[in-house]
């Protein structure tokens, strides 16, 4: 992908970025009217949903950190549970020893993103929020009826996954034409879409669960022979949770409890507070958060998964004995041997600060590119395949059962600094998240490096992302040849790949300083923007 040049965003009154700028620009209308961040990040989130098809969905989950101005974040969890009927005996009767990445026994866990819209909602009003639903879902609902612009990435991804997608029931009708793929740069226009959207300007998020809506879904979900049923729908809630901090020298890091993986995140930087790196870009830098990445995910893919399966307490280990203990392991100057197992998955993290200081991060997701493939001929949805990341095999906090959470890659981020900044910032990308995560806020928090410049600078990934399968260092071909070479003397089995790639995710961040002085970047793999005023 050739890159955009982009530069880091000022503002003083509010600001949004998003991965695709129309986004950005749905929740800057509504700051600009007015309305507080949470209402903006809604507004973008409808629109996201629809011109970036492939990262994300109504259809899918979604996470929320919301912060008043000087006041710790609080989290909202809209992550879908598994069906009633989706249990271990469900997929031993047909004959299956692992849940399908696609189609609709994959759509087996109730989607939560609308949900969560109406919680964050909720707590908006109390707040002293007003902006009216209906105008939060105007964007959104324009660009179905009207149309939108292919991006690059969706064509090159609707091409790169036809075999897995084309005959997944009602895929081709919305997301092909005339059978083939979408060039980037066609009009595309989503009819269904938009009528469910106008459904729940008009009644509210909860017909999704409880409504009309709910009612046309699971029929047509029953139609494709998914396990979601009505029931599943009407016992549904998004959940208000407490996040996961950890203090370090730079100030308080706020994150995502399980089901996420938002505990590998905080963990990482927790360590790297402690390795006290002198130079940013540095062997020490780069080395300290691979290493530091390594021991977040072996403790990560060792108990997290559905929170009520869990037997460790996950903020025990974000003391300081057990972040100090995971940094003993690391070496400094050699790489300990991978690989691990890993997760994929597709995503937007979209971030929005407003002129009272309401900061907001937030995370939408269908996990894989377009989810299951499946798309609900009546409402237009195409459905998340979360679920595919249950395991069949007994005795593990990531077993399937009725109601139970999958693992999640999601992770939205936010900081409280010591200087008295407020940050918000994420990324998708599945493994990557975390890794991308650390290179944007070290970079700019240790090493005071430019927003933008921090974002669009090259990063590294280890593991999978983007459903392949390769489980080494990989490296955009711009870092300095000397830090490569020292990267492989020490053990990494690094390759390089093409720079600016899409594998690398699409960054985003927003910082508020105490003087309310906003600055924004976004990533130049991505079609976003940092928008303020």
């Amino acid at each position: 992908m050739a890159p955009r040049t982009l530069t880091t965003s000022h503002a003083g009154q509010g600001m949004v970025t998003a991965p695709h700028a129309l986004a950005s620009e749905a929740g800057l209308r509504i700051l600009q009217e007015g309305g507080n961040a949470i209402e903006a990040m809604v507004a973008a989130a409808a629109t996201i949903a629809v011109v970036y098809p492939h990262m994300n969905s109504i259809g899918g989950d979604g996470f929320w950190l919301i912060s008043r101005a000087g006041t710790p974040p609080i989290a909202i969890d809209a992550c879908g549970s598994a069906a009633r009927k989706a249990t271990l005996a469900y997929y031993a009767d047909k004959k299956l020893d692992a849940i399908p990445a696609r189609g609709p026994f994959a759509a087996n866990t109730m989607a939560g993103t609308v949900a969560g819209w109406g919680a964050a909602l909720a707590v908006s009003q109390e707040m002293g929020g007003r902006m009216p639903l209906a105008r939060l879902l105007e964007d959104a609902i324009a660009r179905a009826e009207q149309g939108i612009t292919v991006s690059e990435s969706q064509a090159a991804l609707t091409t790169s996954k036809l075999g897995e997608l084309a005959l997944q029931p009602g895929f081709a009708q919305s997301y092909l034409v005339g059978g083939r793929p979408p060039a980037c740069g066609e009009t595309m226009r989503f009819p269904a879409l938009a009528r469910t959207l106008r459904q729940l300007a008009a009644k509210g998020t909860q017909d999704f669960y409880r409504g009309e809506l709910a009612r046309s879904i699971t029929a047509d979900l029953a139609r494709c022979a998914a396990p979601l049923t009505l029931e599943d729908f009407a016992g549904y809630d998004a959940q208000q949770v407490a996040p996961l901090s950890v203090t370090t020298g730079v100030g308080r890091l706020y994150n995502m409890p399980p089901p996420t993986q938002g505990l590998a995140s905080l963990l990482i930087l927790a360590q790297f507070d402690r390795l006290k790196v002198a130079q940013g870009e540095s062997f020490d830098h780069i080395h300290g958060l691979i290493e530091a990445t390594k021991q977040a995910f072996l403790l990560r893919d060792k108990y997290i998964g559905d929170p009520s399966s869990m037997t460790q307490d996950v903020a025990a280990f974000l003391s300081d004995i057990r972040v100090q203990a995971l940094v003993n392991r690391i070496d400094r100057r050699k790489a300990l041997p991978w690989p691990q197992p890993a997760s994929p998955g597709d995503t937007i993290w979209m971030g929005a600060i407003d002129a009272a200081g309401t900061a907001v991060s937030f995370i939408q997701s269908t996990f894989f590119e377009f989810g299951s493939g499946v798309v609900l001929p009546e409402s237009g949805i195409i459905w998340q395949n979360r679920g595919a990341s249950f395991s069949l095999q007994p005795g593990s906090p990531r077993t399937l059962g009725p109601g139970r959470k999958p693992f999640h890659t999601l992770n939205p981020a936010m900081a409280h600094l010591s200087d008295g900044r407020c940050m918000v910032y994420g990324t998708m990308g599945g493994e990557g998240q975390p890794q991308t995560q650390s290179a944007v806020f070290t970079r700019h928090v240790y090493f005071d490096e430019d927003l933008q410049d921090a974002i669009t600078a090259p990063r590294w990934l280890l593991g999978r992302t983007w459903g392949e399968d390769k489980m080494n260092l990989r490296l955009e071909n711009r870092f300095d040849p000397a830090l490569i070479a020292a990267l492989r003397q020490a053990g990494h089995d690094v390759e390089l790949i093409e720079p600016y790639s899409n594998t690398m995710g699409h960054a985003g961040a927003i910082t508020r300083a105490a003087d309310g002085q906003l600055k924004g970047a976004s990533d130049p793999r991505s079609d976003g923007a940092a928008l303020g005023y």
